[in-house]
């Protein structure tokens, strides 16, 4: 039995990412609470949470104590006694501990900056995708509640996985438009009001948007898989295990997972080969390739814009005494912000640990050698956001 341990589930697409990456890295793992007896997933839990209380959940290699959001699922113990968080920090982890060979990251400057954007660009914009169309798209018929109830209930008193599956719904259904999902006025979904996605006073509807955005990441897709099997070409990256773990968070998804395979199918099938272990043994040549270029170019129009109105609302808000951020500032409709993607307005609250992957995608942009920059400048349509400053991206702060 192996000592190493992912605690979480499956609603979380971080999750999903993390076991493609140990699976691609050989490393034998087991995820409680759904693999564990009551009796170990209680021990697992006390420790964790103990590790929580104490700030003893580590960040590899190390955790910004004013940017990151600490702590957050899934979290990973390689001897069932030592925490870390943070999918894509994991993933480096992996790579230096792991015997598996080639990384999941790759060495060369060029390739390890589009898998670092990439990956961070799925985890952060590709959430609120896959996020609305489990709960929007999907909304009367998503088994969500019911699976993680399922997996909580070896480790909750006998009957209360009943609440869990009936309150994470609602839980998260009321979560979306923190998570850029904001309905119209009156919006009906056809089923209980508890769980109808919200409006919100003053919120501007991007259910348009987030359509729009998902119907074109999948395009990309379909036009890069057509001709090649990886993002990168010969083998699995941590580029694809961070797409992989956000768009195959709807094949569960009775709605959106139809309409994905109707309207990408390979993609559908590239999703359900990872998710059944096919990119283990992947291990061919990568390199830039132009069927990249749809992808990045989806990036570079959503991603990247919305990185960097959070940083200039985030700065604006931090030079004038704010201090609170993330979901609890969105609760207290504080540190929010206006702004527009794709010509879409949409109000937001600045993300601190939104504030950290953006700098850190610039602090390693900046670091590149000029050829290299100017390399991938052909590759990345308005790279110069990289390098300008934030505030040359319009942002009108909501007080």
């Amino acid at each position: 039995m192996s000592d190493t341990i992912v605690w979480g589930v499956e609603a979380s697409p971080y999750l999903l990412k993390l076991e493609a990456c140990l699976r691609f890295s050989q490393t034998p793992f087991r995820r409680l609470p759904s693999a564990g007896s009551r009796r170990e997933n209680l021990a697992t839990y006390r420790r964790l949470q103990r590790a929580i209380r104490n700030r003893q959940v580590e960040r590899y290699p190390a955790m910004d104590p004013q940017l990151d959001e600490y702590p957050s699922v899934p979290f990973f113990s390689p001897d069932g006694k030592q925490f870390q968080y943070d999918s894509s920090a994991i993933a480096d982890w992996l790579d230096v501990n792991a015997s598996r060979t080639p990384a999941l990251t790759p060495a060369e400057p060029e390739l390890r900056f589009v898998v670092r954007l990439l990956d961070e660009a799925f985890d952060e914009f590709g959430l609120y995708m896959v996020h609305h169309m489990r709960w929007k798209g999907s909304a009367n018929s998503t088994p969500m509640g019911a699976v993680t109830g399922a997996e909580m209930s070896r480790l909750l008193p006998l009957g209360l996985h009943r609440v869990i599956a009936r309150n994470i719904p609602r839980r998260q259904v009321r979560r979306c438009p923190y998570l850029f999902s904001v309905a119209p006025a009156n919006y009906q979904a056809g089923v209980l009001p508890a769980l109808t996605p919200p409006a919100r006073q003053g919120f501007p509807p991007t259910h348009t948007l987030l359509e729009q955005c998902w119907r074109e990441c999948l395009s990309a897709m379909e036009s890069l898989l057509e001709q090649q099997s990886w993002l990168l070409g010969g083998r699995f990256t941590l580029a694809d295990a961070s797409v992989y773990g956000q768009l195959s968070m709807n094949l569960i998804d009775p709605q959106a997972n139809a309409l994905l395979h109707e309207l990408a199918p390979r993609t559908h099938a590239w999703l359900c080969a990872i998710r059944n272990g096919s990119h283990v043994g992947s291990a061919g040549a990568i390199s830039l390739q132009p069927a990249l270029v749809p992808l990045l170019q989806f990036v570079m129009s959503t991603f990247a814009p919305l990185m960097q109105q959070n940083l200039a609302a985030w700065q604006h808000y931090s030079t004038r005494g704010e201090t609170l951020f993330n979901e609890a500032a969105f609760d207290q409709g504080r540190a929010l912000y206006d702004g527009a993607l794709k010509q879409h307005p949409f109000r937001a609250v600045a993300k601190t640990f939104q504030v950290r992957v953006w700098q850190d995608l610039r602090q390693d942009w900046l670091a590149l050698p000029a050829p290299i920059q100017q390399l991938l400048i052909d590759w990345l349509p308005s790279s110069d956001v990289f390098s300008a400053a934030p505030t040359a991206t319009p942002i009108t702060p909501v007080s």
